[in-house]
C-alpha cells in the first residue's frame, strides 16, 4: 500500500498557499521623496530653503531570527518558497501626464495664494488642504476671489492624492500619500505661514 502521506502534504500546501494573503507595503521614504520634489516645484521660490533630509532606508516588515532547517519542520520551508512576501517597490511614480497637469496648475496658482499665506488670511490644514484662517485680513474685494482660489487648490490636492495612488496601483494608498503631503506641505513651507496642528488649532510657523 500507498504512504498517502506525500500526496496529503501536497495537496495541504497547495490549499495553504491559496490561501495566504501577500502584503504589499507602502514606501513611506519615498512616498516621502516625491511629495517633497512637489511641493518644492509649486512652493518655488517662496519655499523653504533648508536641504531635503537623506532618504530613510525603506522599512520593511520585522522578520523572525534565522533558524536552521534542521529545528523546523520540512513544510514551513516549502510554503515559504511557494508564498513569497511581496513588497512595494523602492520608488513612487508620479510621472504620470494628469499629475504633471495639476502640479503645473498648482504652481500657477500658488503665485496668487503667496502673498495671503504671509498675511496669515490663510493657511495648511492637517488634512492637506488650505483654508481661510483670517477673513479680516482679505479687503472685501478680494474676499469672492480668494475663496475661489482656495476652493480650486483643494480641488487640485485631492485630485493629486488620489491620481498619485492610482498611478501606482494602490487605490487605498490615497490616505498615506494624503498624510504624508500634509506634513510635507508645512514642512516645505517658509516661516510665518500658518498651520493647524494635529488637535486642529492654528500654529504660526
Amino acid at each position: 500500500m500507498r504512504n498517502p502521506w506525500p500526496l496529503g502534504i501536497g495537496m495541504l500546501l497547495l490549499f495553504l498557499a491559496g490561501c495566504v494573503t501577500i502584503n504589499v507595503y507602502f514606501p513611506a521614504a519615498a512616498a516621502q521623496e516625491a511629495a517633497d520634489r512637489i511641493i518644492r516645484d509649486v512652493y518655488g521660490e517662496t519655499g523653504t530653503k533648508k536641504k531635503l533630509p537623506p532618504k530613510e532606508q525603506k522599512k520593511t516588515a520585522p522578520s523572525a531570527e534565522p533558524r536552521s532547517g534542521l529545528d523546523r519542520p520540512l513544510w514551513i520551508g516549502l510554503l515559504e518558497a511557494l508564498v513569497p512576501v511581496a513588497e512595494a517597490g523602492a520608488d513612487i511614480d508620479v510621472s504620470s501626464p494628469a499629475i504633471r497637469q495639476l502640479q503645473a496648475a498648482m504652481k500657477a496658482r500658488h503665485r496668487q495664494l503667496a502673498p495671503w499665506y504671509a498675511r496669515g488670511a490663510i493657511g495648511m490644514t492637517r488634512d492637506g488642504l488650505i483654508a481661510v484662517r483670517d477673513l479680516k485680513a482679505v479687503p472685501l474685494r478680494d474676499r469672492h476671489r480668494l475663496r475661489q482660489l482656495v476652493a480650486a487648490e483643494n480641488r487640485d490636492r485631492k485630485a493629486l492624492y488620489a491620481e498619485i495612488a492610482r498611478v501606482n496601483g494602490h487605490p487605498e494608498w490615497e490616505g498615506e500619500i494624503r498624510g504624508i503631503f500634509a506634513r510635507r506641505w508645512i514642512a516645505n513651507a517658509p516661516a510665518g505661514w500658518w498651520y493647524q496642528d494635529a488637535g486642529g488649532n492654528w500654529v504660526r510657523k
